[in-house]
């Protein structure tokens, strides 16, 4: 498929720049595969779709603050830096993104808080991308806790409004545990712990798998044939614990349900040669577009994506490309939210 076939007009209105005051209370729309019928739900109604031995699987990656704003030594300029990933912790290397990229190069030493920490930019990754040292000498947990202090909840640009305190809570998911993601797995923050007591009241198991979430999910695709577009790779771990309970559901011929699209990937990455899940932990580039196979899930939970966007072409290789993008037009015209702090959706 081509990438122009992802575009769609969508009003500036329809983006959430808010959650849900309460997690469990955004919309819900469920479109089932077979019918073509679409049904407009409240999130927490979800459980009426699952029963005894259904599996769902979330994402427990934690967001860190990695947005840093500075200063360049000298000219006092200020710049932004974005953290992707760590190199090498010893040596505190970390992957970035510099804006204004034109005026960080290497060699510039950059100055974030009141001079608590520095930083080194040491080499040039693509266009806004560079890789930088600290210059810090504590623990690696004092380092951890000025970043901490020092950054900012990364909101996608997109949310075009001042990062606010309650963001820190609100854009993780009730799943949060493992650190290393600069975005929330979205479709796991309408989940509430009464809504999860719930769904283990009705017997429906809910597992974690890991994936830290980098730009690659969100990197634009620049190429009209998709076939020429390459993830970046995101670093995924599929424990042993969920590989028995999902294939527990398979075997039993249950729903299998990726909660999100990074959920899902990581388990179309782990998939051994008999069709079943197998443990795995390591690197994911996987790109998911129409016509693809799916081998583990018969279900996802997903929030309502960006037009030509990788996880737009995900749910759409899921839910069929025609259903899925006519339901899109079904949301705008009902006023549903989009993006990160928008609206969910369950296709069965």
């Amino acid at each position: 498929m081509k990438l122009s076939e992802f575009k769609f007009e969508l009003p500036v209105g329809s983006i959430a720049l808010y959650p849900a005051e309460n997690r469990d209370e955004s919309r819900l729309m469920v479109i089932h595969k077979d019918s073509g019928k679409i049904e407009h739900k409240t999130f927490k109604d979800i459980i009426d779709y699952f029963s005894d031995g259904d599996a769902l699987v979330y994402n427990d990656t934690k967001v860190f603050p990695a947005r840093l704003y500075g200063n360049k030594e000298k000219t006092g300029a200020k710049i932004e830096v974005f953290l992707l990933r760590e190199l090498n912790s010893e040596m505190k290397l970390w992957d970035v993104l510099v804006d204004p990229a034109r005026k960080i190069r290497v060699g510039n030493k950059l100055y974030f808080g009141e001079g608590d920490l520095v930083a080194e930019v040491i080499d040039n990754t693509t266009s806004r991308g560079r890789t930088i040292r600290f210059l810090y000498d504590g623990s690696d947990e004092e380092f951890r806790n000025l970043i901490d202090t020092l950054g900012e909840t990364p909101l996608p640009k997109y949310i075009k409004r001042e990062t606010e305190p309650e963001d820190r809570e609100r854009f993780q998911t009730l799943f949060a545990e493992n650190i290393g993601a600069v975005a929330a797995p979205t479709a796991g923050m309408h989940f509430t712990k009464q809504l999860v007591k719930r769904m283990e009241i009705i017997g429906a198991d809910m597992t974690p798998i890991t994936l830290h979430i980098g730009l690659g999910s969100f990197r634009p695709v620049d190429v009209e044939d998709l076939t020429k577009h390459k993830m970046d790779s995101e670093n995924f771990r599929v424990a042993k614990e969920t590989v028995e309970i999902v294939n527990r559901a398979l075997d039993n011929k249950k729903r299998v349900c990726a909660v999100g699209t990074t959920s899902m990937r990581s388990l179309e990455s782990s998939v051994s040669a008999n069709g079943r899940l197998k443990v795995r932990e390591g690197w994911t580039d996987k790109f998911i577009f129409p016509p693809y196979e799916f081998k583990i899930c018969n279900a996802l939970v997903t929030n309502f994506h960006m037009p030509e966007s990788t996880l737009l072409m995900m749910a759409c290789a899921f839910g069929g490309y025609e259903l899925v993008l006519d339901a899109y037009q079904t949301a705008i015209k009902e006023k549903y939210r989009f993006f990160s702090y928008g609206d969910a959706m369950l296709i069965i």
